[in-house]
């Protein structure tokens, strides 16, 4: 019965930090994706910027898997406004859409970046806009003009100006390990390590504006969680008691974390209340309950449990009661989280002897297998429902894969050496 905390606890131990970025390959797309032309952003007067925004723009996109972006060896001509477009050169190219703009240095590391989004078949914009930034800043600014690109093409908001948080390991020199909690764009550039040590970090968290991650580290020889400012550097323990300290999960509101707790004597779940520091227990039973996660409303919680025997995914009140088991299909159901829409939970299932991230409907209870791996866990929902992202083995290595909700586009995202693992994909920024 304890087997379900030894592998939550356990599981990191071998692992250590390496900075490097994710390199992410796309490993199946939609059939049918929309055709789309990134052309190479023109720059008046002398110098170019260090960042090919167009670049950055064209491989968000791809990376979707929604989109089929169109070479640059096989554009016939690259336009930087719609006063330069022969739309008929680009039907002849069964391209859709079109993405045009310039970038113009207004000073001292500085520019203006101008795009439109066309419609090639009608011939007329679809948006455009005008974006003042800096150097610094310029990766940033293509990623927004994907997200403006995304939204006005599928209706829903794109999710490029993200980050995602990880774990990530390699084994030195001298035989030891380092772990460390990183964080890094979506699309595996900029990474950043916010914590380093030599004892396993796992659980990471990010709060609801985005500024902190919570996250459980075994300093000391003893579990505790604590919640990390991501850009002050600020460290803060929240809770060290006897026993385990794991798996805090923050309320959409960002004024409580849910934890799993066995200061009691047994694993169970209980709030923690970051202003007053007081502590509510919510599930009380003889079995292992862990793994908390909230609804996007805020009233409910989920969580791991083997009170029926083996793990499966259980429902509760914010504020206690009597649970309700959600998963009734395969035998190990665990490590849920809400959809942003509060639609569908993600969860790791095992099915045919291999452990799978799946989705199920909570209105109908329907369940869909949507990877194919091994080993799979740790899903995560990007802010737009559109992507899970987990963590995977690629033989004996560990790696990030993201998979569509619909289970068509699949994407890996590895370091160049070492391990990573245990992702949570961040809010949308505030």
């Amino acid at each position: 019965m304890k087997k379900i905390v030894l592998m939550l606890l356990v599981f990191l131990a071998c692992h250590s930090v390496v900075k490097a970025e994710l390199t992410i390959e796309i490993t199946e797309g939609v059939e049918g994706a929309l055709p789309i032309a990134v052309v190479p952003f023109g720059m008046p007067g002398r110098g170019q910027p260090a960042v090919d925004l167009a670049e950055v723009i064209n491989a968000d996109l791809q990376r979707s898997g929604r989109f089929k972006t169109i070479p640059r060896a096989d554009m016939l001509s690259r336009p930087t406004s719609d006063r330069e477009v022969e739309f008929k050169d680009w039907r002849a190219l069964g391209v859709e859409n079109l993405v045009v703009g310039q970038v113009e240095s207004t000073g001292a590391g500085t520019y203006q970046v101008q795009f439109q989004l066309l419609d090639v078949y009608r011939g007329q914009q679809l948006t455009g806009y005008s974006i003042p930034t800096t150097a610094s800043n310029l990766r940033s600014t293509a990623h927004r003009i994907a997200d403006i690109i995304y939204e006005n093409l599928l209706g829903i908001p794109g999710a490029f100006s993200t980050r995602v948080a990880y774990i990530t390991s390699t084994r030195l020199a001298d035989g030891k390990s380092r772990i460390g909690l990183n964080v890094a764009d979506a699309d595996g550039h900029n990474p950043e390590t916010i914590v380093n040590s030599s004892e396993p970090l796992m659980s990471p968290a990010w709060s609801p504006d985005g500024m902190k991650i919570a996250y459980v580290s075994f300093e000391g020889g003893q579990s505790a969680v604590y919640v990390q400012g991501v850009y002050t550097g600020k460290r803060q323990k929240v809770t060290s008691f006897k026993g385990i300290n794991g798996a805090p999960a923050w309320s959409p509101d960002g004024r409580k974390l849910a934890l799993t707790l066995s200061k009691g004597g047994n694993p169970d779940i209980y709030i923690f209340d970051m202003r007053s520091r007081k502590l509510q227990q919510i599930t009380r039973h003889y079995s292992i309950d862990t793994e908390p996660a909230w609804s996007p409303d805020g009233k409910s919680l989920v969580f791991t449990s083997d009170r029926g025997g083996k793990p499966q995914i259980y429902r509760v009140s914010a504020f206690g009661g009597k649970a309700q088991r959600v998963t009734f299909e395969n035998s190990y159901n665990a490590r849920a989280s809400f959809s942003p829409d509060g639609k569908l939970l993600t969860f790791v299932t095992q099915d045919e002897g291999n452990y799978r991230i799946a989705v199920q409907d909570l209105k109908t209870g329907v369940m869909q297998v949507l990877s194919q791996g091994r080993l799979d866990e740790s899903p995560s929902f990007a802010p737009n429902g559109s992507m899970i992202i987990y963590g995977a083995k690629a033989g004996r290595r560990g790696v990030l894969a993201a998979v569509s909700t619909d289970g068509r586009v699949r994407q890996r995202l590895a370091l160049q050496e070492g391990d990573v693992r245990e992702p949570d994909w961040s809010p949308f920024k505030k």
